[in-house]
């Protein structure tokens, strides 16, 4: 069964008629099943936070909501489960910080330790540069969500370089290494930051298989970056 027919079972048997009720919800909803708890959550977080920085520039461009879609990969038959709950967030009173720590709770003590909230950072900037452009109203709405996260400077800064520019950035800043590291340094650095972003260890902790797009996309930017510093080193 997919994560969108989940949702629509938990959003018809919980009472809250508000986003933020229902992100409240999942803290005593799928206990028995975690990894299902973890979908829906991760699910309903990318839902929540992208309506709320949908209008953080005050424009909605096609591109953006084009990636809103692929990023999803939404059955056609279950778009409502997804517009029901854009449309609850939309119209709900409850701000973006609101949502952004109550699902930051649902990772319980450490949650510098959650890296599934690392992804949904990852996918709501893969919204918001859609259009080949972060506005900076989008940049201060994602660096309040990464502080609410507990993201640390160095991977918001890595997130934020793959991202701007199509990830054409410094790929030494993208990879988060240095340019005094030796090759050797460099090439184990980014061998462990495929294994972590294969879309398989993406599933473990908790993103849904409907989400792959985030993972391709974040091994494309590793790939370039380090064919790039490998050619580069070769060359000097």
């Amino acid at each position: 069964m997919s994560v969108w027919l989940r949702i629509g079972e938990f959003v018809s048997r919980v009472s809250s008629s508000t986003l933020s009720g229902l992100i409240e919800a999942l803290r005593t909803t799928f206990t028995a099943d975690p990894q299902l708890r973890r979908n829906v959550a991760f699910s309903i977080a990318m839902i929540a936070l992208s309506a709320k920085m949908a209008k953080a520039d005050g424009i909605v461009t096609d591109e953006e909501v084009k990636a809103f879609h692929r990023l999803f990969e939404v059955p056609d038959g279950e778009l409502r489960n997804v517009q029901r709950l854009f449309d609850l967030a939309k119209q709900d009173v409850a701000g973006f910080e609101t949502y952004a720590e109550r699902l930051a709770q649902l990772c319980g003590s450490g949650t510098e330790n959650c890296e599934m909230l690392g992804d949904i950072l990852d996918g709501l900037f893969h919204i918001a540069s859609a259009d080949g452009f972060l506005h900076e109203r989008e940049q201060a709405f994602l660096t309040r969500v990464a502080e609410i996260f507990e993201i640390d400077q160095e991977h918001f800064d890595a997130i934020l370089r793959r991202h701007v520019d199509g990830g054409r950035e410094d790929p030494y800043r993208i990879l988060g290494v240095s340019r005094d590291h030796s090759f050797a340094e460099i090439r184990k650095h980014y061998r462990r930051l495929v294994s972590e972003n294969h879309p398989d260890r993406l599933i473990a902790r908790g993103v849904p298989a409907e989400f792959v797009a985030i993972a391709n996309s974040r091994l494309a930017a590793l790939n370039g970056a380090f064919e790039r510093i490998e050619r580069d080193m070769r060359v000097s």
